[in-house]
């Protein structure tokens, strides 16, 4: 659920307002006193490195090897000052995914060294001159990219971390295009799961459970698509195919669940599924967007004749009924549904007609 119930039941219990609310101030903080959120969906295992470092390995002064075991980097990302290198296991499904994710903060990196950053990053204190990342990751490894680890810079604090801290990171990434449609889906997965933890507060102080339309509106996003999210966390094989590159738009995956879901309470006569049902329809859904055809889709099979070796055996086929040549074939004992019978007979009759 969340780390602080307790807190959440006595803020409910004291002032609903006050789960929705909390002081911030903007402040000016050196970039290596702030450490990124593991759970957030912007992460990846990331090393920040000296200036120095970063100097020299540009200058190749240093090489990647040396870096590396510097740093003990081996499985994840070196940052630094101009410098960005990813160290995951070559060709990888994770090293493709930091490969895509370096790329857009190289990107940021020379837009935010050339503009101002127009929304800075959020935080809140873990420990006496600690911050841990609240929104803003891509923006927050983009800074040290472009001004080092040593640099300061203007960030939104917050006083202590918020109670639905899950719940703010999801309104930020829903609403930014860039994100990848997995960390949407992940993101919106641990908000749910502080909806959750609100709903059992609310119940425990005597108040009823959010209505989806409360819950849509917690989450900063329509009732629409607050559905089409709820579709597609349903099962884990549509998270999965996104997590492995899958880029369809969120409302054709949709109607592919939906699809499945109805198809296959109609073959069983369902109005509910269960968890084995569920099983089923996810591997449905993961044929259907991986192209793969189901058995019940199997190529029919096919009837082939042996090459007509003369006019004369192609006019007999045409234009007689072979089925009365006395040509020795038991056509009333042919098995007409076992397709490679069918075959044999029919290559027997063109050899018997040459």
């Amino acid at each position: 659920m969340i780390d602080n119930a307790n807190d959440l039941i006595l803020a409910t219990l004291n002032n609903a307002e006050k789960v929705h609310s909390e002081t911030y101030e903007y402040k000016s903080l050196f970039l290596n006193s702030i450490f990124p959120d593991e759970t957030n969906a912007r992460f990846f295992p990331v090393v920040f490195i000296e200036n120095e470092h970063a100097r020299q390995f540009s200058d190749n002064k240093l090489s990647k090897k040396q870096l590396t075991n510097l740093y003990d980097a081996e499985g994840k990302v070196i940052l630094g000052k101009g410098c960005i290198i990813n160290c995951l296991t070559f060709g990888s499904h994770d090293w493709k995914k930091a490969n895509q994710t370096i790329e857009s903060i190289i990107e940021l990196g020379e837009n935010i060294s050339v503009s101002e950053m127009i929304q800075v990053p959020t935080v809140y204190p873990v420990e006496r001159g600690k911050y841990r990342i609240l929104t803003g990751h891509r923006r927050f490894f983009a800074l040290l990219f472009s001004y080092g680890y040593d640099h300061a810079a203007q960030f939104k604090v917050y006083d202590s971390k918020p109670l639905l801290y899950k719940v703010k990171q999801f309104q930020e990434n829903a609403s930014r295009e860039d994100l990848p449609q997995y960390g949407k889906l992940q993101a919106f997965l641990s908000a749910m799961l502080e909806i959750d933890g609100l709903d059992q507060a609310r119940l425990k102080v005597g108040e009823k459970r959010l209505t989806v339309k409360e819950k849509a509106k917690n989450l900063g996003i329509s009732m629409g698509a607050y559905d089409n999210y709820n579709v597609l966390t349903r099962y884990t094989e549509v998270i999965k195919a996104y997590e492995d590159g899958l880029s369809a738009p969120f409302l054709k995956v949709k109607k592919i669940v939906l699809e499945c879901e109805t198809k296959y309470k109609e073959e069983h006569d369902k109005k509910q599924l269960n968890i084995t049902d569920k099983k089923n329809v996810g591997e449905k859904i993961l044929e259907r967007l991986s192209g793969k055809r189901g058995a019940s889709a199997k190529k029919p099979p096919t009837y082939k004749m042996k090459e007509i070796p003369s006019l004369q055996v192609l006019k007999t086929i045409l234009f007689k009924d072979v089925s009365q040549l006395d040509l020795d074939i038991d056509w009333q004992n042919v098995n007409w549904d076992d397709h490679e019978e069918v075959n044999r007979q029919l290559t027997t009759l063109i050899e018997k007609l040459d």
